[in-house]
C-alpha cells in the first residue's frame, strides 16, 4: 500500500485533533511556520560591535601562550591565561609531546572501551590517583565531558542534584541532561545549601556538586562548611576543581587538600588538563568501584575518541612537575598580593581570593568591551565576560596570574593607567564616531538617506586628518 503525504491547509488543520497546537504556533508565527535560521539573521550584535572596533571574541594569538604574547603584531602582556603554571611552553613538557608523537602517533581513533587506551592513559590515571589520594581515576578527552557525563551516569529519575547558582556551564549541563531532579541553592552560602537538604527526600539519592574554585570570579568554595553539612544529610560529594588543582593546596593537589579535606569529605574530585596541566582533557578521582562504575556508563566517556598521546603524555609530565612546583606557586602567591593591591590602589574593584583569578568588575556592557580594547591598545590582554556567563549589570574583565609572569609584567600591566586607558577609549570612540559620521555623508551607511551624491577629496581629507590628529594627541598625552 503506498501513501501519500501532502501538506495540510490552515482550514484544514483547524479541524485536526491536534488543531489547538497548530493554531497556537500560527498565532505566535502568522500564517506561515517561522523559518528555523530567522534568529541567526536578528543575531547582529557581534556585528554592532564588530563596527565599533570592540568585538573582543575569537582574536587569533600568533605565538606560544606564555606571560607575553605576540597579539596583532605588538608584544602584549598576558592576563587572560589559565595557563597557571606556567607550563605551556616547559621544555620538560614539549619534550613528552613530541615523544608520545614519535612513540604513538597523532591520534587514538577510538574510544577507551575499544580501541582507543594507551599505556599513556593508565599511567596519566595512576599518577593522578597517588597524586590526589584516591584509590582511581578516569581519564576523559574533556573536562565539559566529566561533568556531563558522571551527573546522568550516576543518578536517575528518582535522585536529587544539588548545584551552587554559579557553577560553570558544564555542571549546569551535566544536571539538566541528567533525569534526577535539581536543586538550587544560594551562591556559596552554607546556610541555604542545608535550607535546600532539609527540604528533600530524606531516604532519596543525593549529590552535591559544586565548585572548588568559581571560574569567573576566583573565590573559593567554603568546602568545610558545605561538605560538613552534606555528609550529615547523607548527600555525595563532587567537586569540579578545574581551577584550583596547581594552584591551590600543600603540593597543589588543589582546593579541598587547602582546606584539610581529603577521599573522606569529597566523594569524587574532578577537573581538567586545560589549565595547570597546561593539555587538554578532564578527569575524575574516586573509589575504586565508583570508577569503574562511571568507565561503562557514562556516555560522554563511552561514546567519545580518547585524548590524543600527545595531550595524555603532557597531562602525565605536567601531573610530575605540578608535585614539585612549590616555587611555581609561590611566585603565583607572590605575584597576585602585588597585582591585587596595584589595582586596589588604581581605584579597581576587584574580588579577594587565594585563587589565580582576578576579576575587574565594570558593571556595564559596553563600558567592559571599551575598557578591554584601551588595555588591549595598550598592550595588555584581559578576556571580558557578559550575560550569560555573568549576571547584567556585573559585567566583568577576567584577568589571572601565571608562574611565569615576572614582577616586571605585573607592574607593566597596572601601570597601563586608567588614565592613559580612558584616553583611548575615548580614541576609539571618537575615531569610529567620525568613521561613522563620514560614511553617513556619504551615504554608504546602510538604512541611511544620502544627503550628499558625493563627498569632495577636501572634506573626506579634513576628516581624515581629525581623527589622526587626536590620535597623536591622546599618544602623546
Amino acid at each position: 500500500m503506498t501513501i501519500r503525504a501532502r501538506i495540510l491547509t490552515v482550514e484544514e488543520i483547524n479541524h485536526t485533533s491536534l488543531s489547538w497546537f497548530f493554531r497556537k504556533i500560527l498565532a505566535e508565527n502568522g500564517d506561515t511556520m517561522t523559518d528555523l535560521f530567522k534568529k541567526a539573521r536578528r543575531f547582529t550584535d557581534p556585528a554592532t560591535y564588530k563596527k565599533l572596533g570592540l568585538y573582543p571574541y575569537f582574536l587569533p594569538f600568533s605565538s606560544q601562550i606564555g606571560p607575553r604574547m605576540s597579539i596583532q603584531g605588538k608584544e602584549t602582556i598576558m592576563l587572560g591565561s589559565n595557563n597557571y603554571m606556567g607550563l605551556t611552553s616547559h621544555p620538560e613538557m614539549l619534550k613528552a609531546a613530541k615523544d608520545a608523537i614519535d612513540k604513538y602517533g597523532t591520534g587514538c581513533t577510538g574510544s577507551r572501551l575499544l580501541n582507543g587506551t594507551l599505556e599513556l592513559h593508565n599511567e596519566l590515571e595512576a599518577g593522578l590517583s597517588k597524586f590526589l589520594g584516591y584509590e582511581d581515576t578516569i581519564a576523559f578527552t574533556t573536562g565539559y565531558q566529566v561533568n556531563v557525563g558522571i551527573v546522568e551516569s550516576l543518578t536517575t529519575e528518582k535522585d536529587y542534584v544539588i548545584s551552587d547558582e554559579l557553577n560553570h556551564a558544564s555542571i549546569i549541563d551535566g544536571v539538566r541532561l541528567s533525569k534526577a531532579h535539581r536543586a538550587i541553592y544560594k551562591h556559596n552560602n552554607p546556610e541555604d545549601f542545608e535550607r535546600v537538604l532539609r527540604e528533600l527526600p530524606q531516604k532519596a539519592g543525593k549529590l552535591l556538586i559544586t565548585e572548588g574554585v568559581f571560574s569567573i570570579e576566583g573565590d573559593l568554595n567554603p568546602l568545610k562548611e558545605i561538605c560538613k553539612i552534606a555528609h550529615d544529610y547523607d548527600t555525595r560529594v563532587m567537586i569540579d576543581d578545574a581551577h584550583g588543582t596547581g594552584v591551590l593546596g600543600e603540593h597543589g593537589e588543589g582546593t579541598p587538600n587547602y582546606f584539610g579535606l581529603g577521599k573522606d569529605d569529597v566523594d569524587i574530585l574532578s577537573g581538567t588538563f586545560s589549565k595547570s596541566f597546561a593539555s587538554i582533557g578532564g578527569f575524575a578521582s574516586a573509589s575504586e568501584e565508583v570508577i569503574n562504575y562511571i568507565k561503562h556508563t557514562a556516555r560522554s566517556f563511552l561514546f567519545s575518541a580518547s585524548m590524543p598521546p600527545a595531550s595524555c603524555a603532557t597531562a602525565n609530565k605536567a601531573t610530575e612537575l605540578i608535585q614539585k612546583g612549590d616555587h611555581l606557586r609561590d611566585n603565583v602567591r607572590k605575584l597576585l598580593k602585588r597585582y591585587r593591591s596595584g589595582l586596589v590602589s588604581l581605584g579597581f574593584n576587584t574580588v579577594p581570593s587565594e585563587s589565580a583569578i582576578v576579576p575587574i568588575i565594570v558593571g556595564d556592557l559596553e563600558n567592559n568591551f571599551r575598557l578591554w580594547r584601551g588595555l588591549l591598545d595598550n598592550g595588555v590582554y584581559t578576556n571580558p565576560y557578559m550575560t550569560p556567563a555573568v549576571p547584567v549589570g556585573h559585567e566583568l574583565l577576567r584577568t589571572s596570574i601565571i608562574a611565569s609572569h615576572s614582577e616586571k609584567d605585573v607592574d607593566d600591566a597596572y601601570m597601563v593607567t586608567p588614565h592613559k586607558v580612558s584616553m583611548t577609549m575615548y580614541m576609539t570612540y571618537l575615531k569610529n564616531y567620525l568613521e561613522n559620521l563620514k560614511a553617513y555623508f556619504i551615504g554608504i551607511q546602510p538604512g541611511n538617506l544620502t544627503y550628499m551624491e558625493s563627498i569632495t577629496e577636501e572634506t573626506e581629507k579634513s576628516i581624515e586628518n581629525i581623527v589622526h590628529f587626536l590620535a597623536d594627541f591622546f599618544k602623546k598625552d
